[in-house]
């Protein structure tokens, strides 16, 4: 698999293609937002970007926004602003998932790792190849969901990995940090807000393509449902 790295210090580039290639992968190195794209369109073999946010030319909000237009590949952000409010923004814009810098290149492989698992199918064993929700047919093995029309329904990989989740266990509640240590198997301090996140968007896009059909339940103050039909 190839990492795009995509940061406007060399340093860190290079720190992080070393990391990259001890894991397996092929590292990919990008220096500002325009040239990140120009890579990502030339390259089809490109799993995953990691992704700074702070850069010259074209901003890393810029490069998630256009790459979400067409793609649901993996990105991980890096940056130096440490807020909630900015890690939620870059959930909000596209990101998957979030690192503040200064950065432990172990945590950063260890998300990466987490990432590519969501997007090529292993979040999800011993549960049934297709399940029909509602207006929904999802099926485990493609990773697609369509409507009862077959309309496709575009999902990143961890939307994907949220709605199965709650499918297979209809009418059981779980908390967002259930669905965080489920989905993203890892344990965050800001798990809440980053499920919350990729809740919102996965109801939008599901209602977008049903005419407006509820399908995930909030539970107020509990979590999160799939009602049994």
């Amino acid at each position: 698999m190839k990492i795009l790295i995509v940061d406007d210090d060399k340093e860190i580039v290079q720190l992080l293609e070393i990391y990259v290639r001890n894991e397996g992968y092929e590292p990919v190195a990008a220096y500002n937002g325009k040239e990140a794209l120009t890579k990502l369109n030339i390259d089809p073999d490109i799993s995953l970007i990691i992704l700074d946010l702070m850069m010259p030319e074209m901003d890393g909000m810029s490069v998630i926004k256009e790459v979400r237009k067409d793609s649901d590949i993996p990105i991980l952000v890096l940056s130096a602003k440490t807020t909630n409010m900015d890690k939620i923004q870059g959930l909000v814009t596209g990101a998957d998932d979030y690192v503040t810098k200064p950065f432990n290149p172990l945590e950063v492989m260890a998300r990466v790792k987490s990432l590519l698992r969501r997007s090529q199918g292993e979040v999800i064993k011993d549960q049934p190849d297709v399940l029909n929700v509602g207006p929904l047919v999802i099926n485990k093995d493609s990773h697609e969901v369509k409507t009862l029309k077959g309309n496709v329904i575009q999902l990143t990989a961890l939307e994907f990995g949220i709605l199965y989740l709650l499918a297979s266990h209809p009418n059981r509640v779980f908390s967002a940090d259930d669905i965080f240590e489920r989905v993203w198997q890892q344990e965050s301090v800001v798990s809440a807000k980053t499920v919350m996140v990729h809740v919102s968007h996965l109801r939008d896009k599901i209602e977008a393509a049903t005419g407006g059909e509820k399908v995930i339940e909030t539970v107020w103050g509990v979590g999160y449902k799939v009602e049994g039909h």
